[in-house]
């Protein structure tokens, strides 16, 4: 319940008390007459200020202490008691009031036992005073009070899980994409890079000895670095792609400038169209690690309709290459229902392969 529409809902209990007020006030005794107008002003103050804390409570999103329904009740019994010289068995009926404290501030099981006695309570105590009589009357009322207060104090709880777990989605859904936007940069970035590292060694390397080569090498750089900034904002928009065709006409520039041989497949179409992009995620990242860590002189990319395979004939695994970058390429793997292996390939270099079934 919010604000006004649960300060309202345990309001509208208050009208209860009118009745013994106006008893209270008829007492011939002086006396009598202010002790019951006090007492029920000040069990309505507690009542009212119980509830009070219990929305602070609430609202600030901890536990409600479990002392404060044992003082409520405590204290809302010993004023019930108070005004039964005053108003006689009419007293009972503010067993009303103590259930929906008990209800609202006890735990589950003494809560339940405590209304079900002062459900008993009217119908009863009056077989053991004299002059007073059953009141089944009043056992009802009290008895639709715990019921009503049940069903609100369930509504509560089932509002606070489900606000709990909105929050728990809401937290998954940042990490997932706080996950999938750095995977997407380690993958667009770590293969942009060590391209435009590699062809700008080379440029370096024929700018004396082949300057036209150089100046060629040169613009591959520019173009490459203007591509991984529009990769970069497509990632941040969510809609970066790795397109198989384009990867692979990508791993033979950057294999070429490393002077590393190439072997591609001779056609791709065979792949289907949903496993285009995860294949092309992959021939990036197994080219990255290539470039990167291999020392190889020939690397291979052999695609089939349900497997795409890099492997090459370098110094083989050495345990740090592509953690993150396979990590990523994993996750990749496994959401589109297929798996990653890598492993030593039998020119002794590194192999990475995902199958999807």
């Amino acid at each position: 319940m919010r604000g006004r529409v649960f300060h309202l809902w345990y309001g509208v209990w208050l009208v209860y008390l009118v009745e013994p007020l106006v008893q209270a006030w008829s007492e011939d005794s002086p006396a009598a007459r202010a002790l019951g107008v006090v007492a029920v002003g000040l069990f309505a103050a507690i009542f009212v200020a119980f509830f009070g804390a219990f929305r602070r409570a609430r609202q600030q999103r901890r536990a409600v202490p479990g002392w404060w329904g044992w003082a409520g009740v405590a204290g809302m019994l010993v004023l019930l008691c108070a005004l039964t010289p005053a108003i006689g068995e009419s007293a009972l009926g503010l067993l009303t009031f103590v259930s929906v404290v008990a209800l609202f501030g006890l735990p589950r099981r003494p809560a339940l036992v405590l209304a079900g006695l002062f459900v008993l309570a009217p119908v009863a105590v009056p077989v053991a005073v004299p002059g007073w009589r059953p009141r089944p009357d009043l056992s009802f009322t009290v008895f639709l009070a715990c019921l009503i207060v049940l069903g609100v104090t369930q509504l509560l709880q089932r509002n606070a899980e489900l606000a709990a777990a909105r929050e728990e989605i809401a937290r998954l859904a940042v990490a997932d994409e706080r996950n999938r936007l750095a995977r997407d940069l380690h993958d667009l970035l770590g293969h942009s890079l060590t391209v435009v590292a590699v062809k700008a060694e080379l440029a370096g390397r024929l700018v004396r000895m082949a300057p036209e080569r150089a100046e060629e090498e040169i613009g591959d750089v520019e173009r490459l670095a203007r591509q991984s900034l529009r990769d970069v904002r497509a990632a941040v928009a969510g809609y970066a792609q790795a397109s198989l065709a384009a990867e692979l006409a990508g791993a033979q520039a950057a294999l070429t400038s490393a002077g590393i041989d190439v072997e591609l497949p001779d056609d791709v179409e065979q792949v289907p169209p949903e496993r285009r992009e995860l294949f092309g995620w992959v021939v990036r990242e197994g080219v990255t690690n290539v470039v990167r860590h291999s020392g190889a002189k020939r690397c291979w990319i052999r695609v089939t309709p349900h497997e795409v395979e890099v492997g090459d004939d370098g110094h083989g695994p050495d345990g740090t290459a592509g953690g993150r970058g396979l990590a990523g390429l994993r996750e990749r793997a496994e959401a589109a229902g297929g798996s990653l292996t890598v492993g030593r390939a039998p020119e002794r270099g590194f192999t990475l392969r995902v199958r999807v079934p």
